[in-house]
C-alpha cells in the first residue's frame, strides 16, 4: 500500500498498554498516518481541545476512565471525530453499547493489522459525510425547500423552478411519478402558491372507487339517482368551485368517466347523476398518476384528448433512487419529526447507517424512507440511529461496503444471507444465541442456516 495516501491524517491512540501502543504506532506510521498517544481516557478531551485529529482508536479497558465513559464524554462534548474501540474482551454487549453511544466500529485484541487498515479506511471515508450530517441536523436549507418539499438534487431543483412558474397560474398540471414519491405534496404546494390558496383544495383518489361511486363523488347526485341515494349531494367539482381539485391516480379512471372529465375541462359544466340541471364551475384541476399514460393511449385505455388537456404543464417527480443525494436531508427531517413525536432524544444517524440508506434502491420511495426512519426511531435505544436499528432489507447492502471484492458480481440472495450470517457470527465471537437475536431469527433457524452454508 502507498503510504503517501494517508499523509496528513492524524490518529489519536488512547491505550494504557505501552507495548500495544508502540506496536500500533509502528504499523500505522508505515501506512503514512501521523499517530498521537495518550495513556488513559481522561486525557482524550484535553488533548482534543488543543489538537486536531481525524480518528480516535480508543481502548475499552483503561485504569482511570474506561473507553465507554470516554466515549460518552466525547458525545456530550459534541465531538464528530470517528471512534474505533479496541477491546481485549470480545464482548458483543459492550461493543453494541459502544456503537449506540457513537463509536464507528470496534476491533478485538490482539488486533489484526490488516483488518484494522481496512477499518481505518472505511472510517475515514465516512468522516466527511459525518461532518456534513452534523450540519444537516441544524439546517434544512430554505433554498432547497418548496413549501416543505425537500430536494437539493438537480432534478428536484429543476422541478421547483417549474413549480414556481406554474403555481401562480390557472394552468392544469399533470404530476407523474412512482408511488410514494410525494405527488399529493406537490399538488398541495401548487395550490398554496396559487391565487386560489384561500379557496377550497379538494382531493379525490380515483383508484379507490368503482366507476359509479367515482362519478357520484366527482359530480354529485340527485335523490333516487341510484340505490341508496336518499338526498341531493354535491360532488367534488362543485365543492372545489373557485378553488382547486386534485385527482390522484387519474390513470385508473374508466373511459366513460374520462369523457365526462374532458367535458368539464372544455366547457366548465356538468350535471349531477340523475339530474338535468347544468352546473357551471370554475375549477383548477391538478391530476396525478404513477401509470404510463402515453402507453395507455396507444392501448386505447386512456383518451388522448384528455391527456393533452391534463398535461398543459407536465411535472415529473423523480424516484428517490434517482436523487440519492437528497436522502441525508430527508432522513434528518424525518428523524427530527419522529423523535419529537415519540418523545425520544435521538440526535444523529451513524455514518454507516446513512450510507446504507443512500445505497438502498427505495422501491417505495419517500413513503418507504419515512416509514423506515419512524421504525428506526422507535427501536433505537441510544442517541443515534445505527445499522442495527435499520430493517433487514437495508443491511444486505452493508456487505458490498465491507467486502468490496463482491461488488462486481451480482450476489444471489443465498450469497447475501450467508455473508450476513458469517459477518455477524464473526462480530459476536461465534455466539449463536446473540447472533440469532441480532439477526431477528430463531436460534434453531440460525443453526439450520449455519449447517446449510457450511459456516
Amino acid at each position: 500500500m502507498n503510504s503517501d495516501k494517508h499523509q496528513g491524517t492524524t490518529i489519536l491512540l488512547a491505550d494504557d498498554d505501552a507495548a500495544h501502543r508502540t506496536m500500533l504506532k509502528v504499523n500505522l506510521k508505515q501506512e503514512g498516518y501521523a499517530v498521537e498517544e495518550v495513556t488513559d481516557g481522561d486525557e482524550v478531551l484535553p488533548f482534543l481541545r488543543h489538537h486536531d485529529v481525524d480518528l480516535i482508536l480508543l481502548d475499552m479497558k483503561m485504569q482511570r476512565v474506561d473507553g465507554l465513559e470516554t466515549l460518552s464524554l466525547l458525545l456530550q462534548a459534541g465531538s464528530a471525530v470517528p471512534v474505533i474501540m479496541l477491546t481485549a474482551f470480545s464482548s458483543v454487549e459492550s461493543a453494541v453499547t459502544a456503537m449506540k453511544k457513537g463509536a464507528f466500529d470496534y476491533i478485538a485484541k490482539p488486533v489484526d493489522i490488516e483488518e484494522l487498515k481496512l477499518l481505518l479506511i472505511r472510517a475515514l471515508q465516512y468522516k466527511h459525510l459525518s461532518e456534513e450530517n452534523i450540519s444537516l441536523k441544524n439546517r434544512i436549507a430554505d433554498q432547497y425547500v418548496f413549501d416543505n418539499i425537500i430536494g437539493n438534487s438537480e432534478p428536484m431543483q429543476k422541478m421547483f423552478s417549474t413549480l414556481r412558474m406554474v403555481a401562480p397560474t390557472d394552468a392544469t398540471v399533470l404530476i407523474t411519478g412512482e408511488s410514494g414519491t410525494g405527488k399529493e405534496l406537490i399538488a398541495n404546494a401548487i395550490h398554496q402558491h396559487s391565487a386560489r390558496k384561500d379557496r377550497a383544495f379538494i382531493k379525490l383518489n380515483c383508484a379507490a372507487l368503482n366507476e359509479n361511486l367515482l362519478e357520484s363523488e366527482l359530480f354529485g347526485h340527485e335523490p333516487g339517482a341510484f340505490t341508496g341515494a336518499a338526498g341531493r349531494r354535491k360532488g367534488r367539482f362543485e365543492l372545489a368551485n373557485r378553488g382547486t381539485l386534485f385527482l390522484d391516480e387519474i390513470g385508473d379512471m374508466s373511459l366513460t368517466t374520462q369523457a365526462k372529465i374532458l367535458r368539464v375541462l372544455q366547457e366548465g359544466e356538468f350535471e349531477r347523476l340523475g339530474g338535468n340541471e347544468t352546473i357551471k364551475v370554475n375549477v383548477r384541476l391538478l391530476a396525478a398518476t404513477h401509470k404510463d399514460l402515453t402507453r395507455m393511449i396507444s392501448e386505447e385505455t386512456f383518451r388522448q384528448d384528455l391527456y393533452f388537456r391534463l398535461a398543459v404543464v407536465p411535472v415529473h417527480l423523480p424516484a428517490l433512487r434517482e436523487r440519492s443525494s437528497d436522502i441525508p436531508q430527508l432522513a434528518y427531517y424525518f428523524l427530527h419529526r419522529f423523535s419529537d413525536k415519540n418523545r425520544k432524544d435521538i440526535k444523529n444517524i451513524h455514518p454507516e447507517a446513512l450510507n446504507l440508506l443512500m445505497q438502498y434502491a427505495w422501491p417505495g420511495n419517500i413513503r418507504e424512507l419515512e416509514n423506515t426512519i419512524e421504525r428506526s426511531v422507535i427501536l433505537c435505544l441510544g442517541e443515534q440511529i445505527t445499522p442495527q436499528d435499520l430493517p433487514p432489507q437495508l443491511l444486505s447492502e452493508k456487505i458490498q461496503v465491507q467486502h468490496p471484492e463482491i461488488i462486481d458480481a451480482t450476489p444471489t440472495l443465498s450469497t447475501i444471507e450467508r455473508e450476513v450470517i458469517r459477518s455477524t457470527l464473526e462480530k459476536t465471537g461465534n455466539n449463536k444465541s446473540q447472533t440469532a437475536r441480532l439477526l431477528g431469527v430463531a436460534r434453531q433457524t440460525l443453526l439450520n442456516k449455519i449447517k446449510e452454508y457450511g459456516l
